[in-house]
């Protein structure tokens, strides 16, 4: 099993440490890609517009300057710069030594910057939306997609892979529909259902902890995963096809 998680839009930067070794990273055949688009980045985010061409605001100066800097800025695994709703809802901290390197080899993060990762791999804080276009480079999820099928095919190869990405960074990879599983989740109430966002997030972070932490088998089938999610909410599974991958449904009380 495979968990696909979307990059946190605040992140934390690391306090000190060596830059980023680009050879330790996972999947190191991106490395000449992910190096056209931080100097892209670096480039973009010191003009005097780049606040409006990143799409931020003035809050988030001081992250767009360091954008400047990354290949000297301190890197930290992916689990301590990545924040936010659906990784406090992880709680990689508060997991066992077991389960915390269950989670490195089991969660691939799809990056605008670095293509994809390992949940351990080191890297620094950034600012980049994978909805963002950059000069010479284009719209990241149309100029990460045939990358990213060709350096994570060996990879995912045979494995169940449960989709927790948004719909934003879903755009830059479609993994082999019959092996995917995407996670929607809907608020219910008197029988209506609605789409949450904010919800849906933290719900993605749980459910990643509950496979991580759960006792019993791994899920390696769609059916599987419906099962072990069903431990925790209600849950429903809507098959796939050829093209589509399958969908898990969790369903929260209003």
């Amino acid at each position: 099993m495979l968990i696909l998680l979307p990059p946190s839009e605040g992140k934390t930067p690391a306090a000190k440490g060596s830059a980023v070794d680009w050879e330790s990273l996972s999947f190191p055949e991106l490395n000449s890609y992910r190096t056209k688009v931080l100097d892209a980045l670096g480039l973009v985010s010191a003009h005097e517009d780049a606040l409006a061409l990143l799409g931020v605001g003035a809050s988030l100066k001081d992250d767009v300057e360091r954008n400047t800097r990354l290949h000297a800025e301190p890197a930290a695994p992916a689990h301590q710069v990545y924040s936010g709703v659906l990784y406090d809802a992880l709680g990689y901290k508060s997991l066992t030594a077991a389960q915390r390197r269950k989670a490195v080899e089991s969660i691939l993060v799809v990056s605008a910057l670095w293509g994809a990762i390992g949940f351990g791999d080191r890297v620094p804080a950034y600012r980049l939306s994978m909805g963002t276009a950059l000069p010479d480079v284009g719209r990241l999820a149309s100029f990460w997609k045939p990358q990213l099928a060709q350096a994570l095919a060996s990879r995912v190869e045979g494995e169940l892979l449960v989709d927790c990405r948004s719909s934003t960074y879903a755009a830059a990879w479609a993994p082999p529909a019959a092996q995917t599983v995407s996670v929607n989740v809907f608020s219910e109430s008197n029988g209506k259902r609605t789409v949450v966002s904010h919800f849906a997030k933290h719900t993605r972070g749980e459910l990643a902890r509950h496979l991580l932490s759960r006792r019993g088998k791994v899920p390696g089938t769609p059916e599987q995963l419906l099962k072990a999610a069903s431990e925790m909410w209600t849950a429903e599974l809507a098959e796939g096809t050829a093209r589509k991958p399958h969908t898990l449904s969790i369903i929260l009380p209003n």
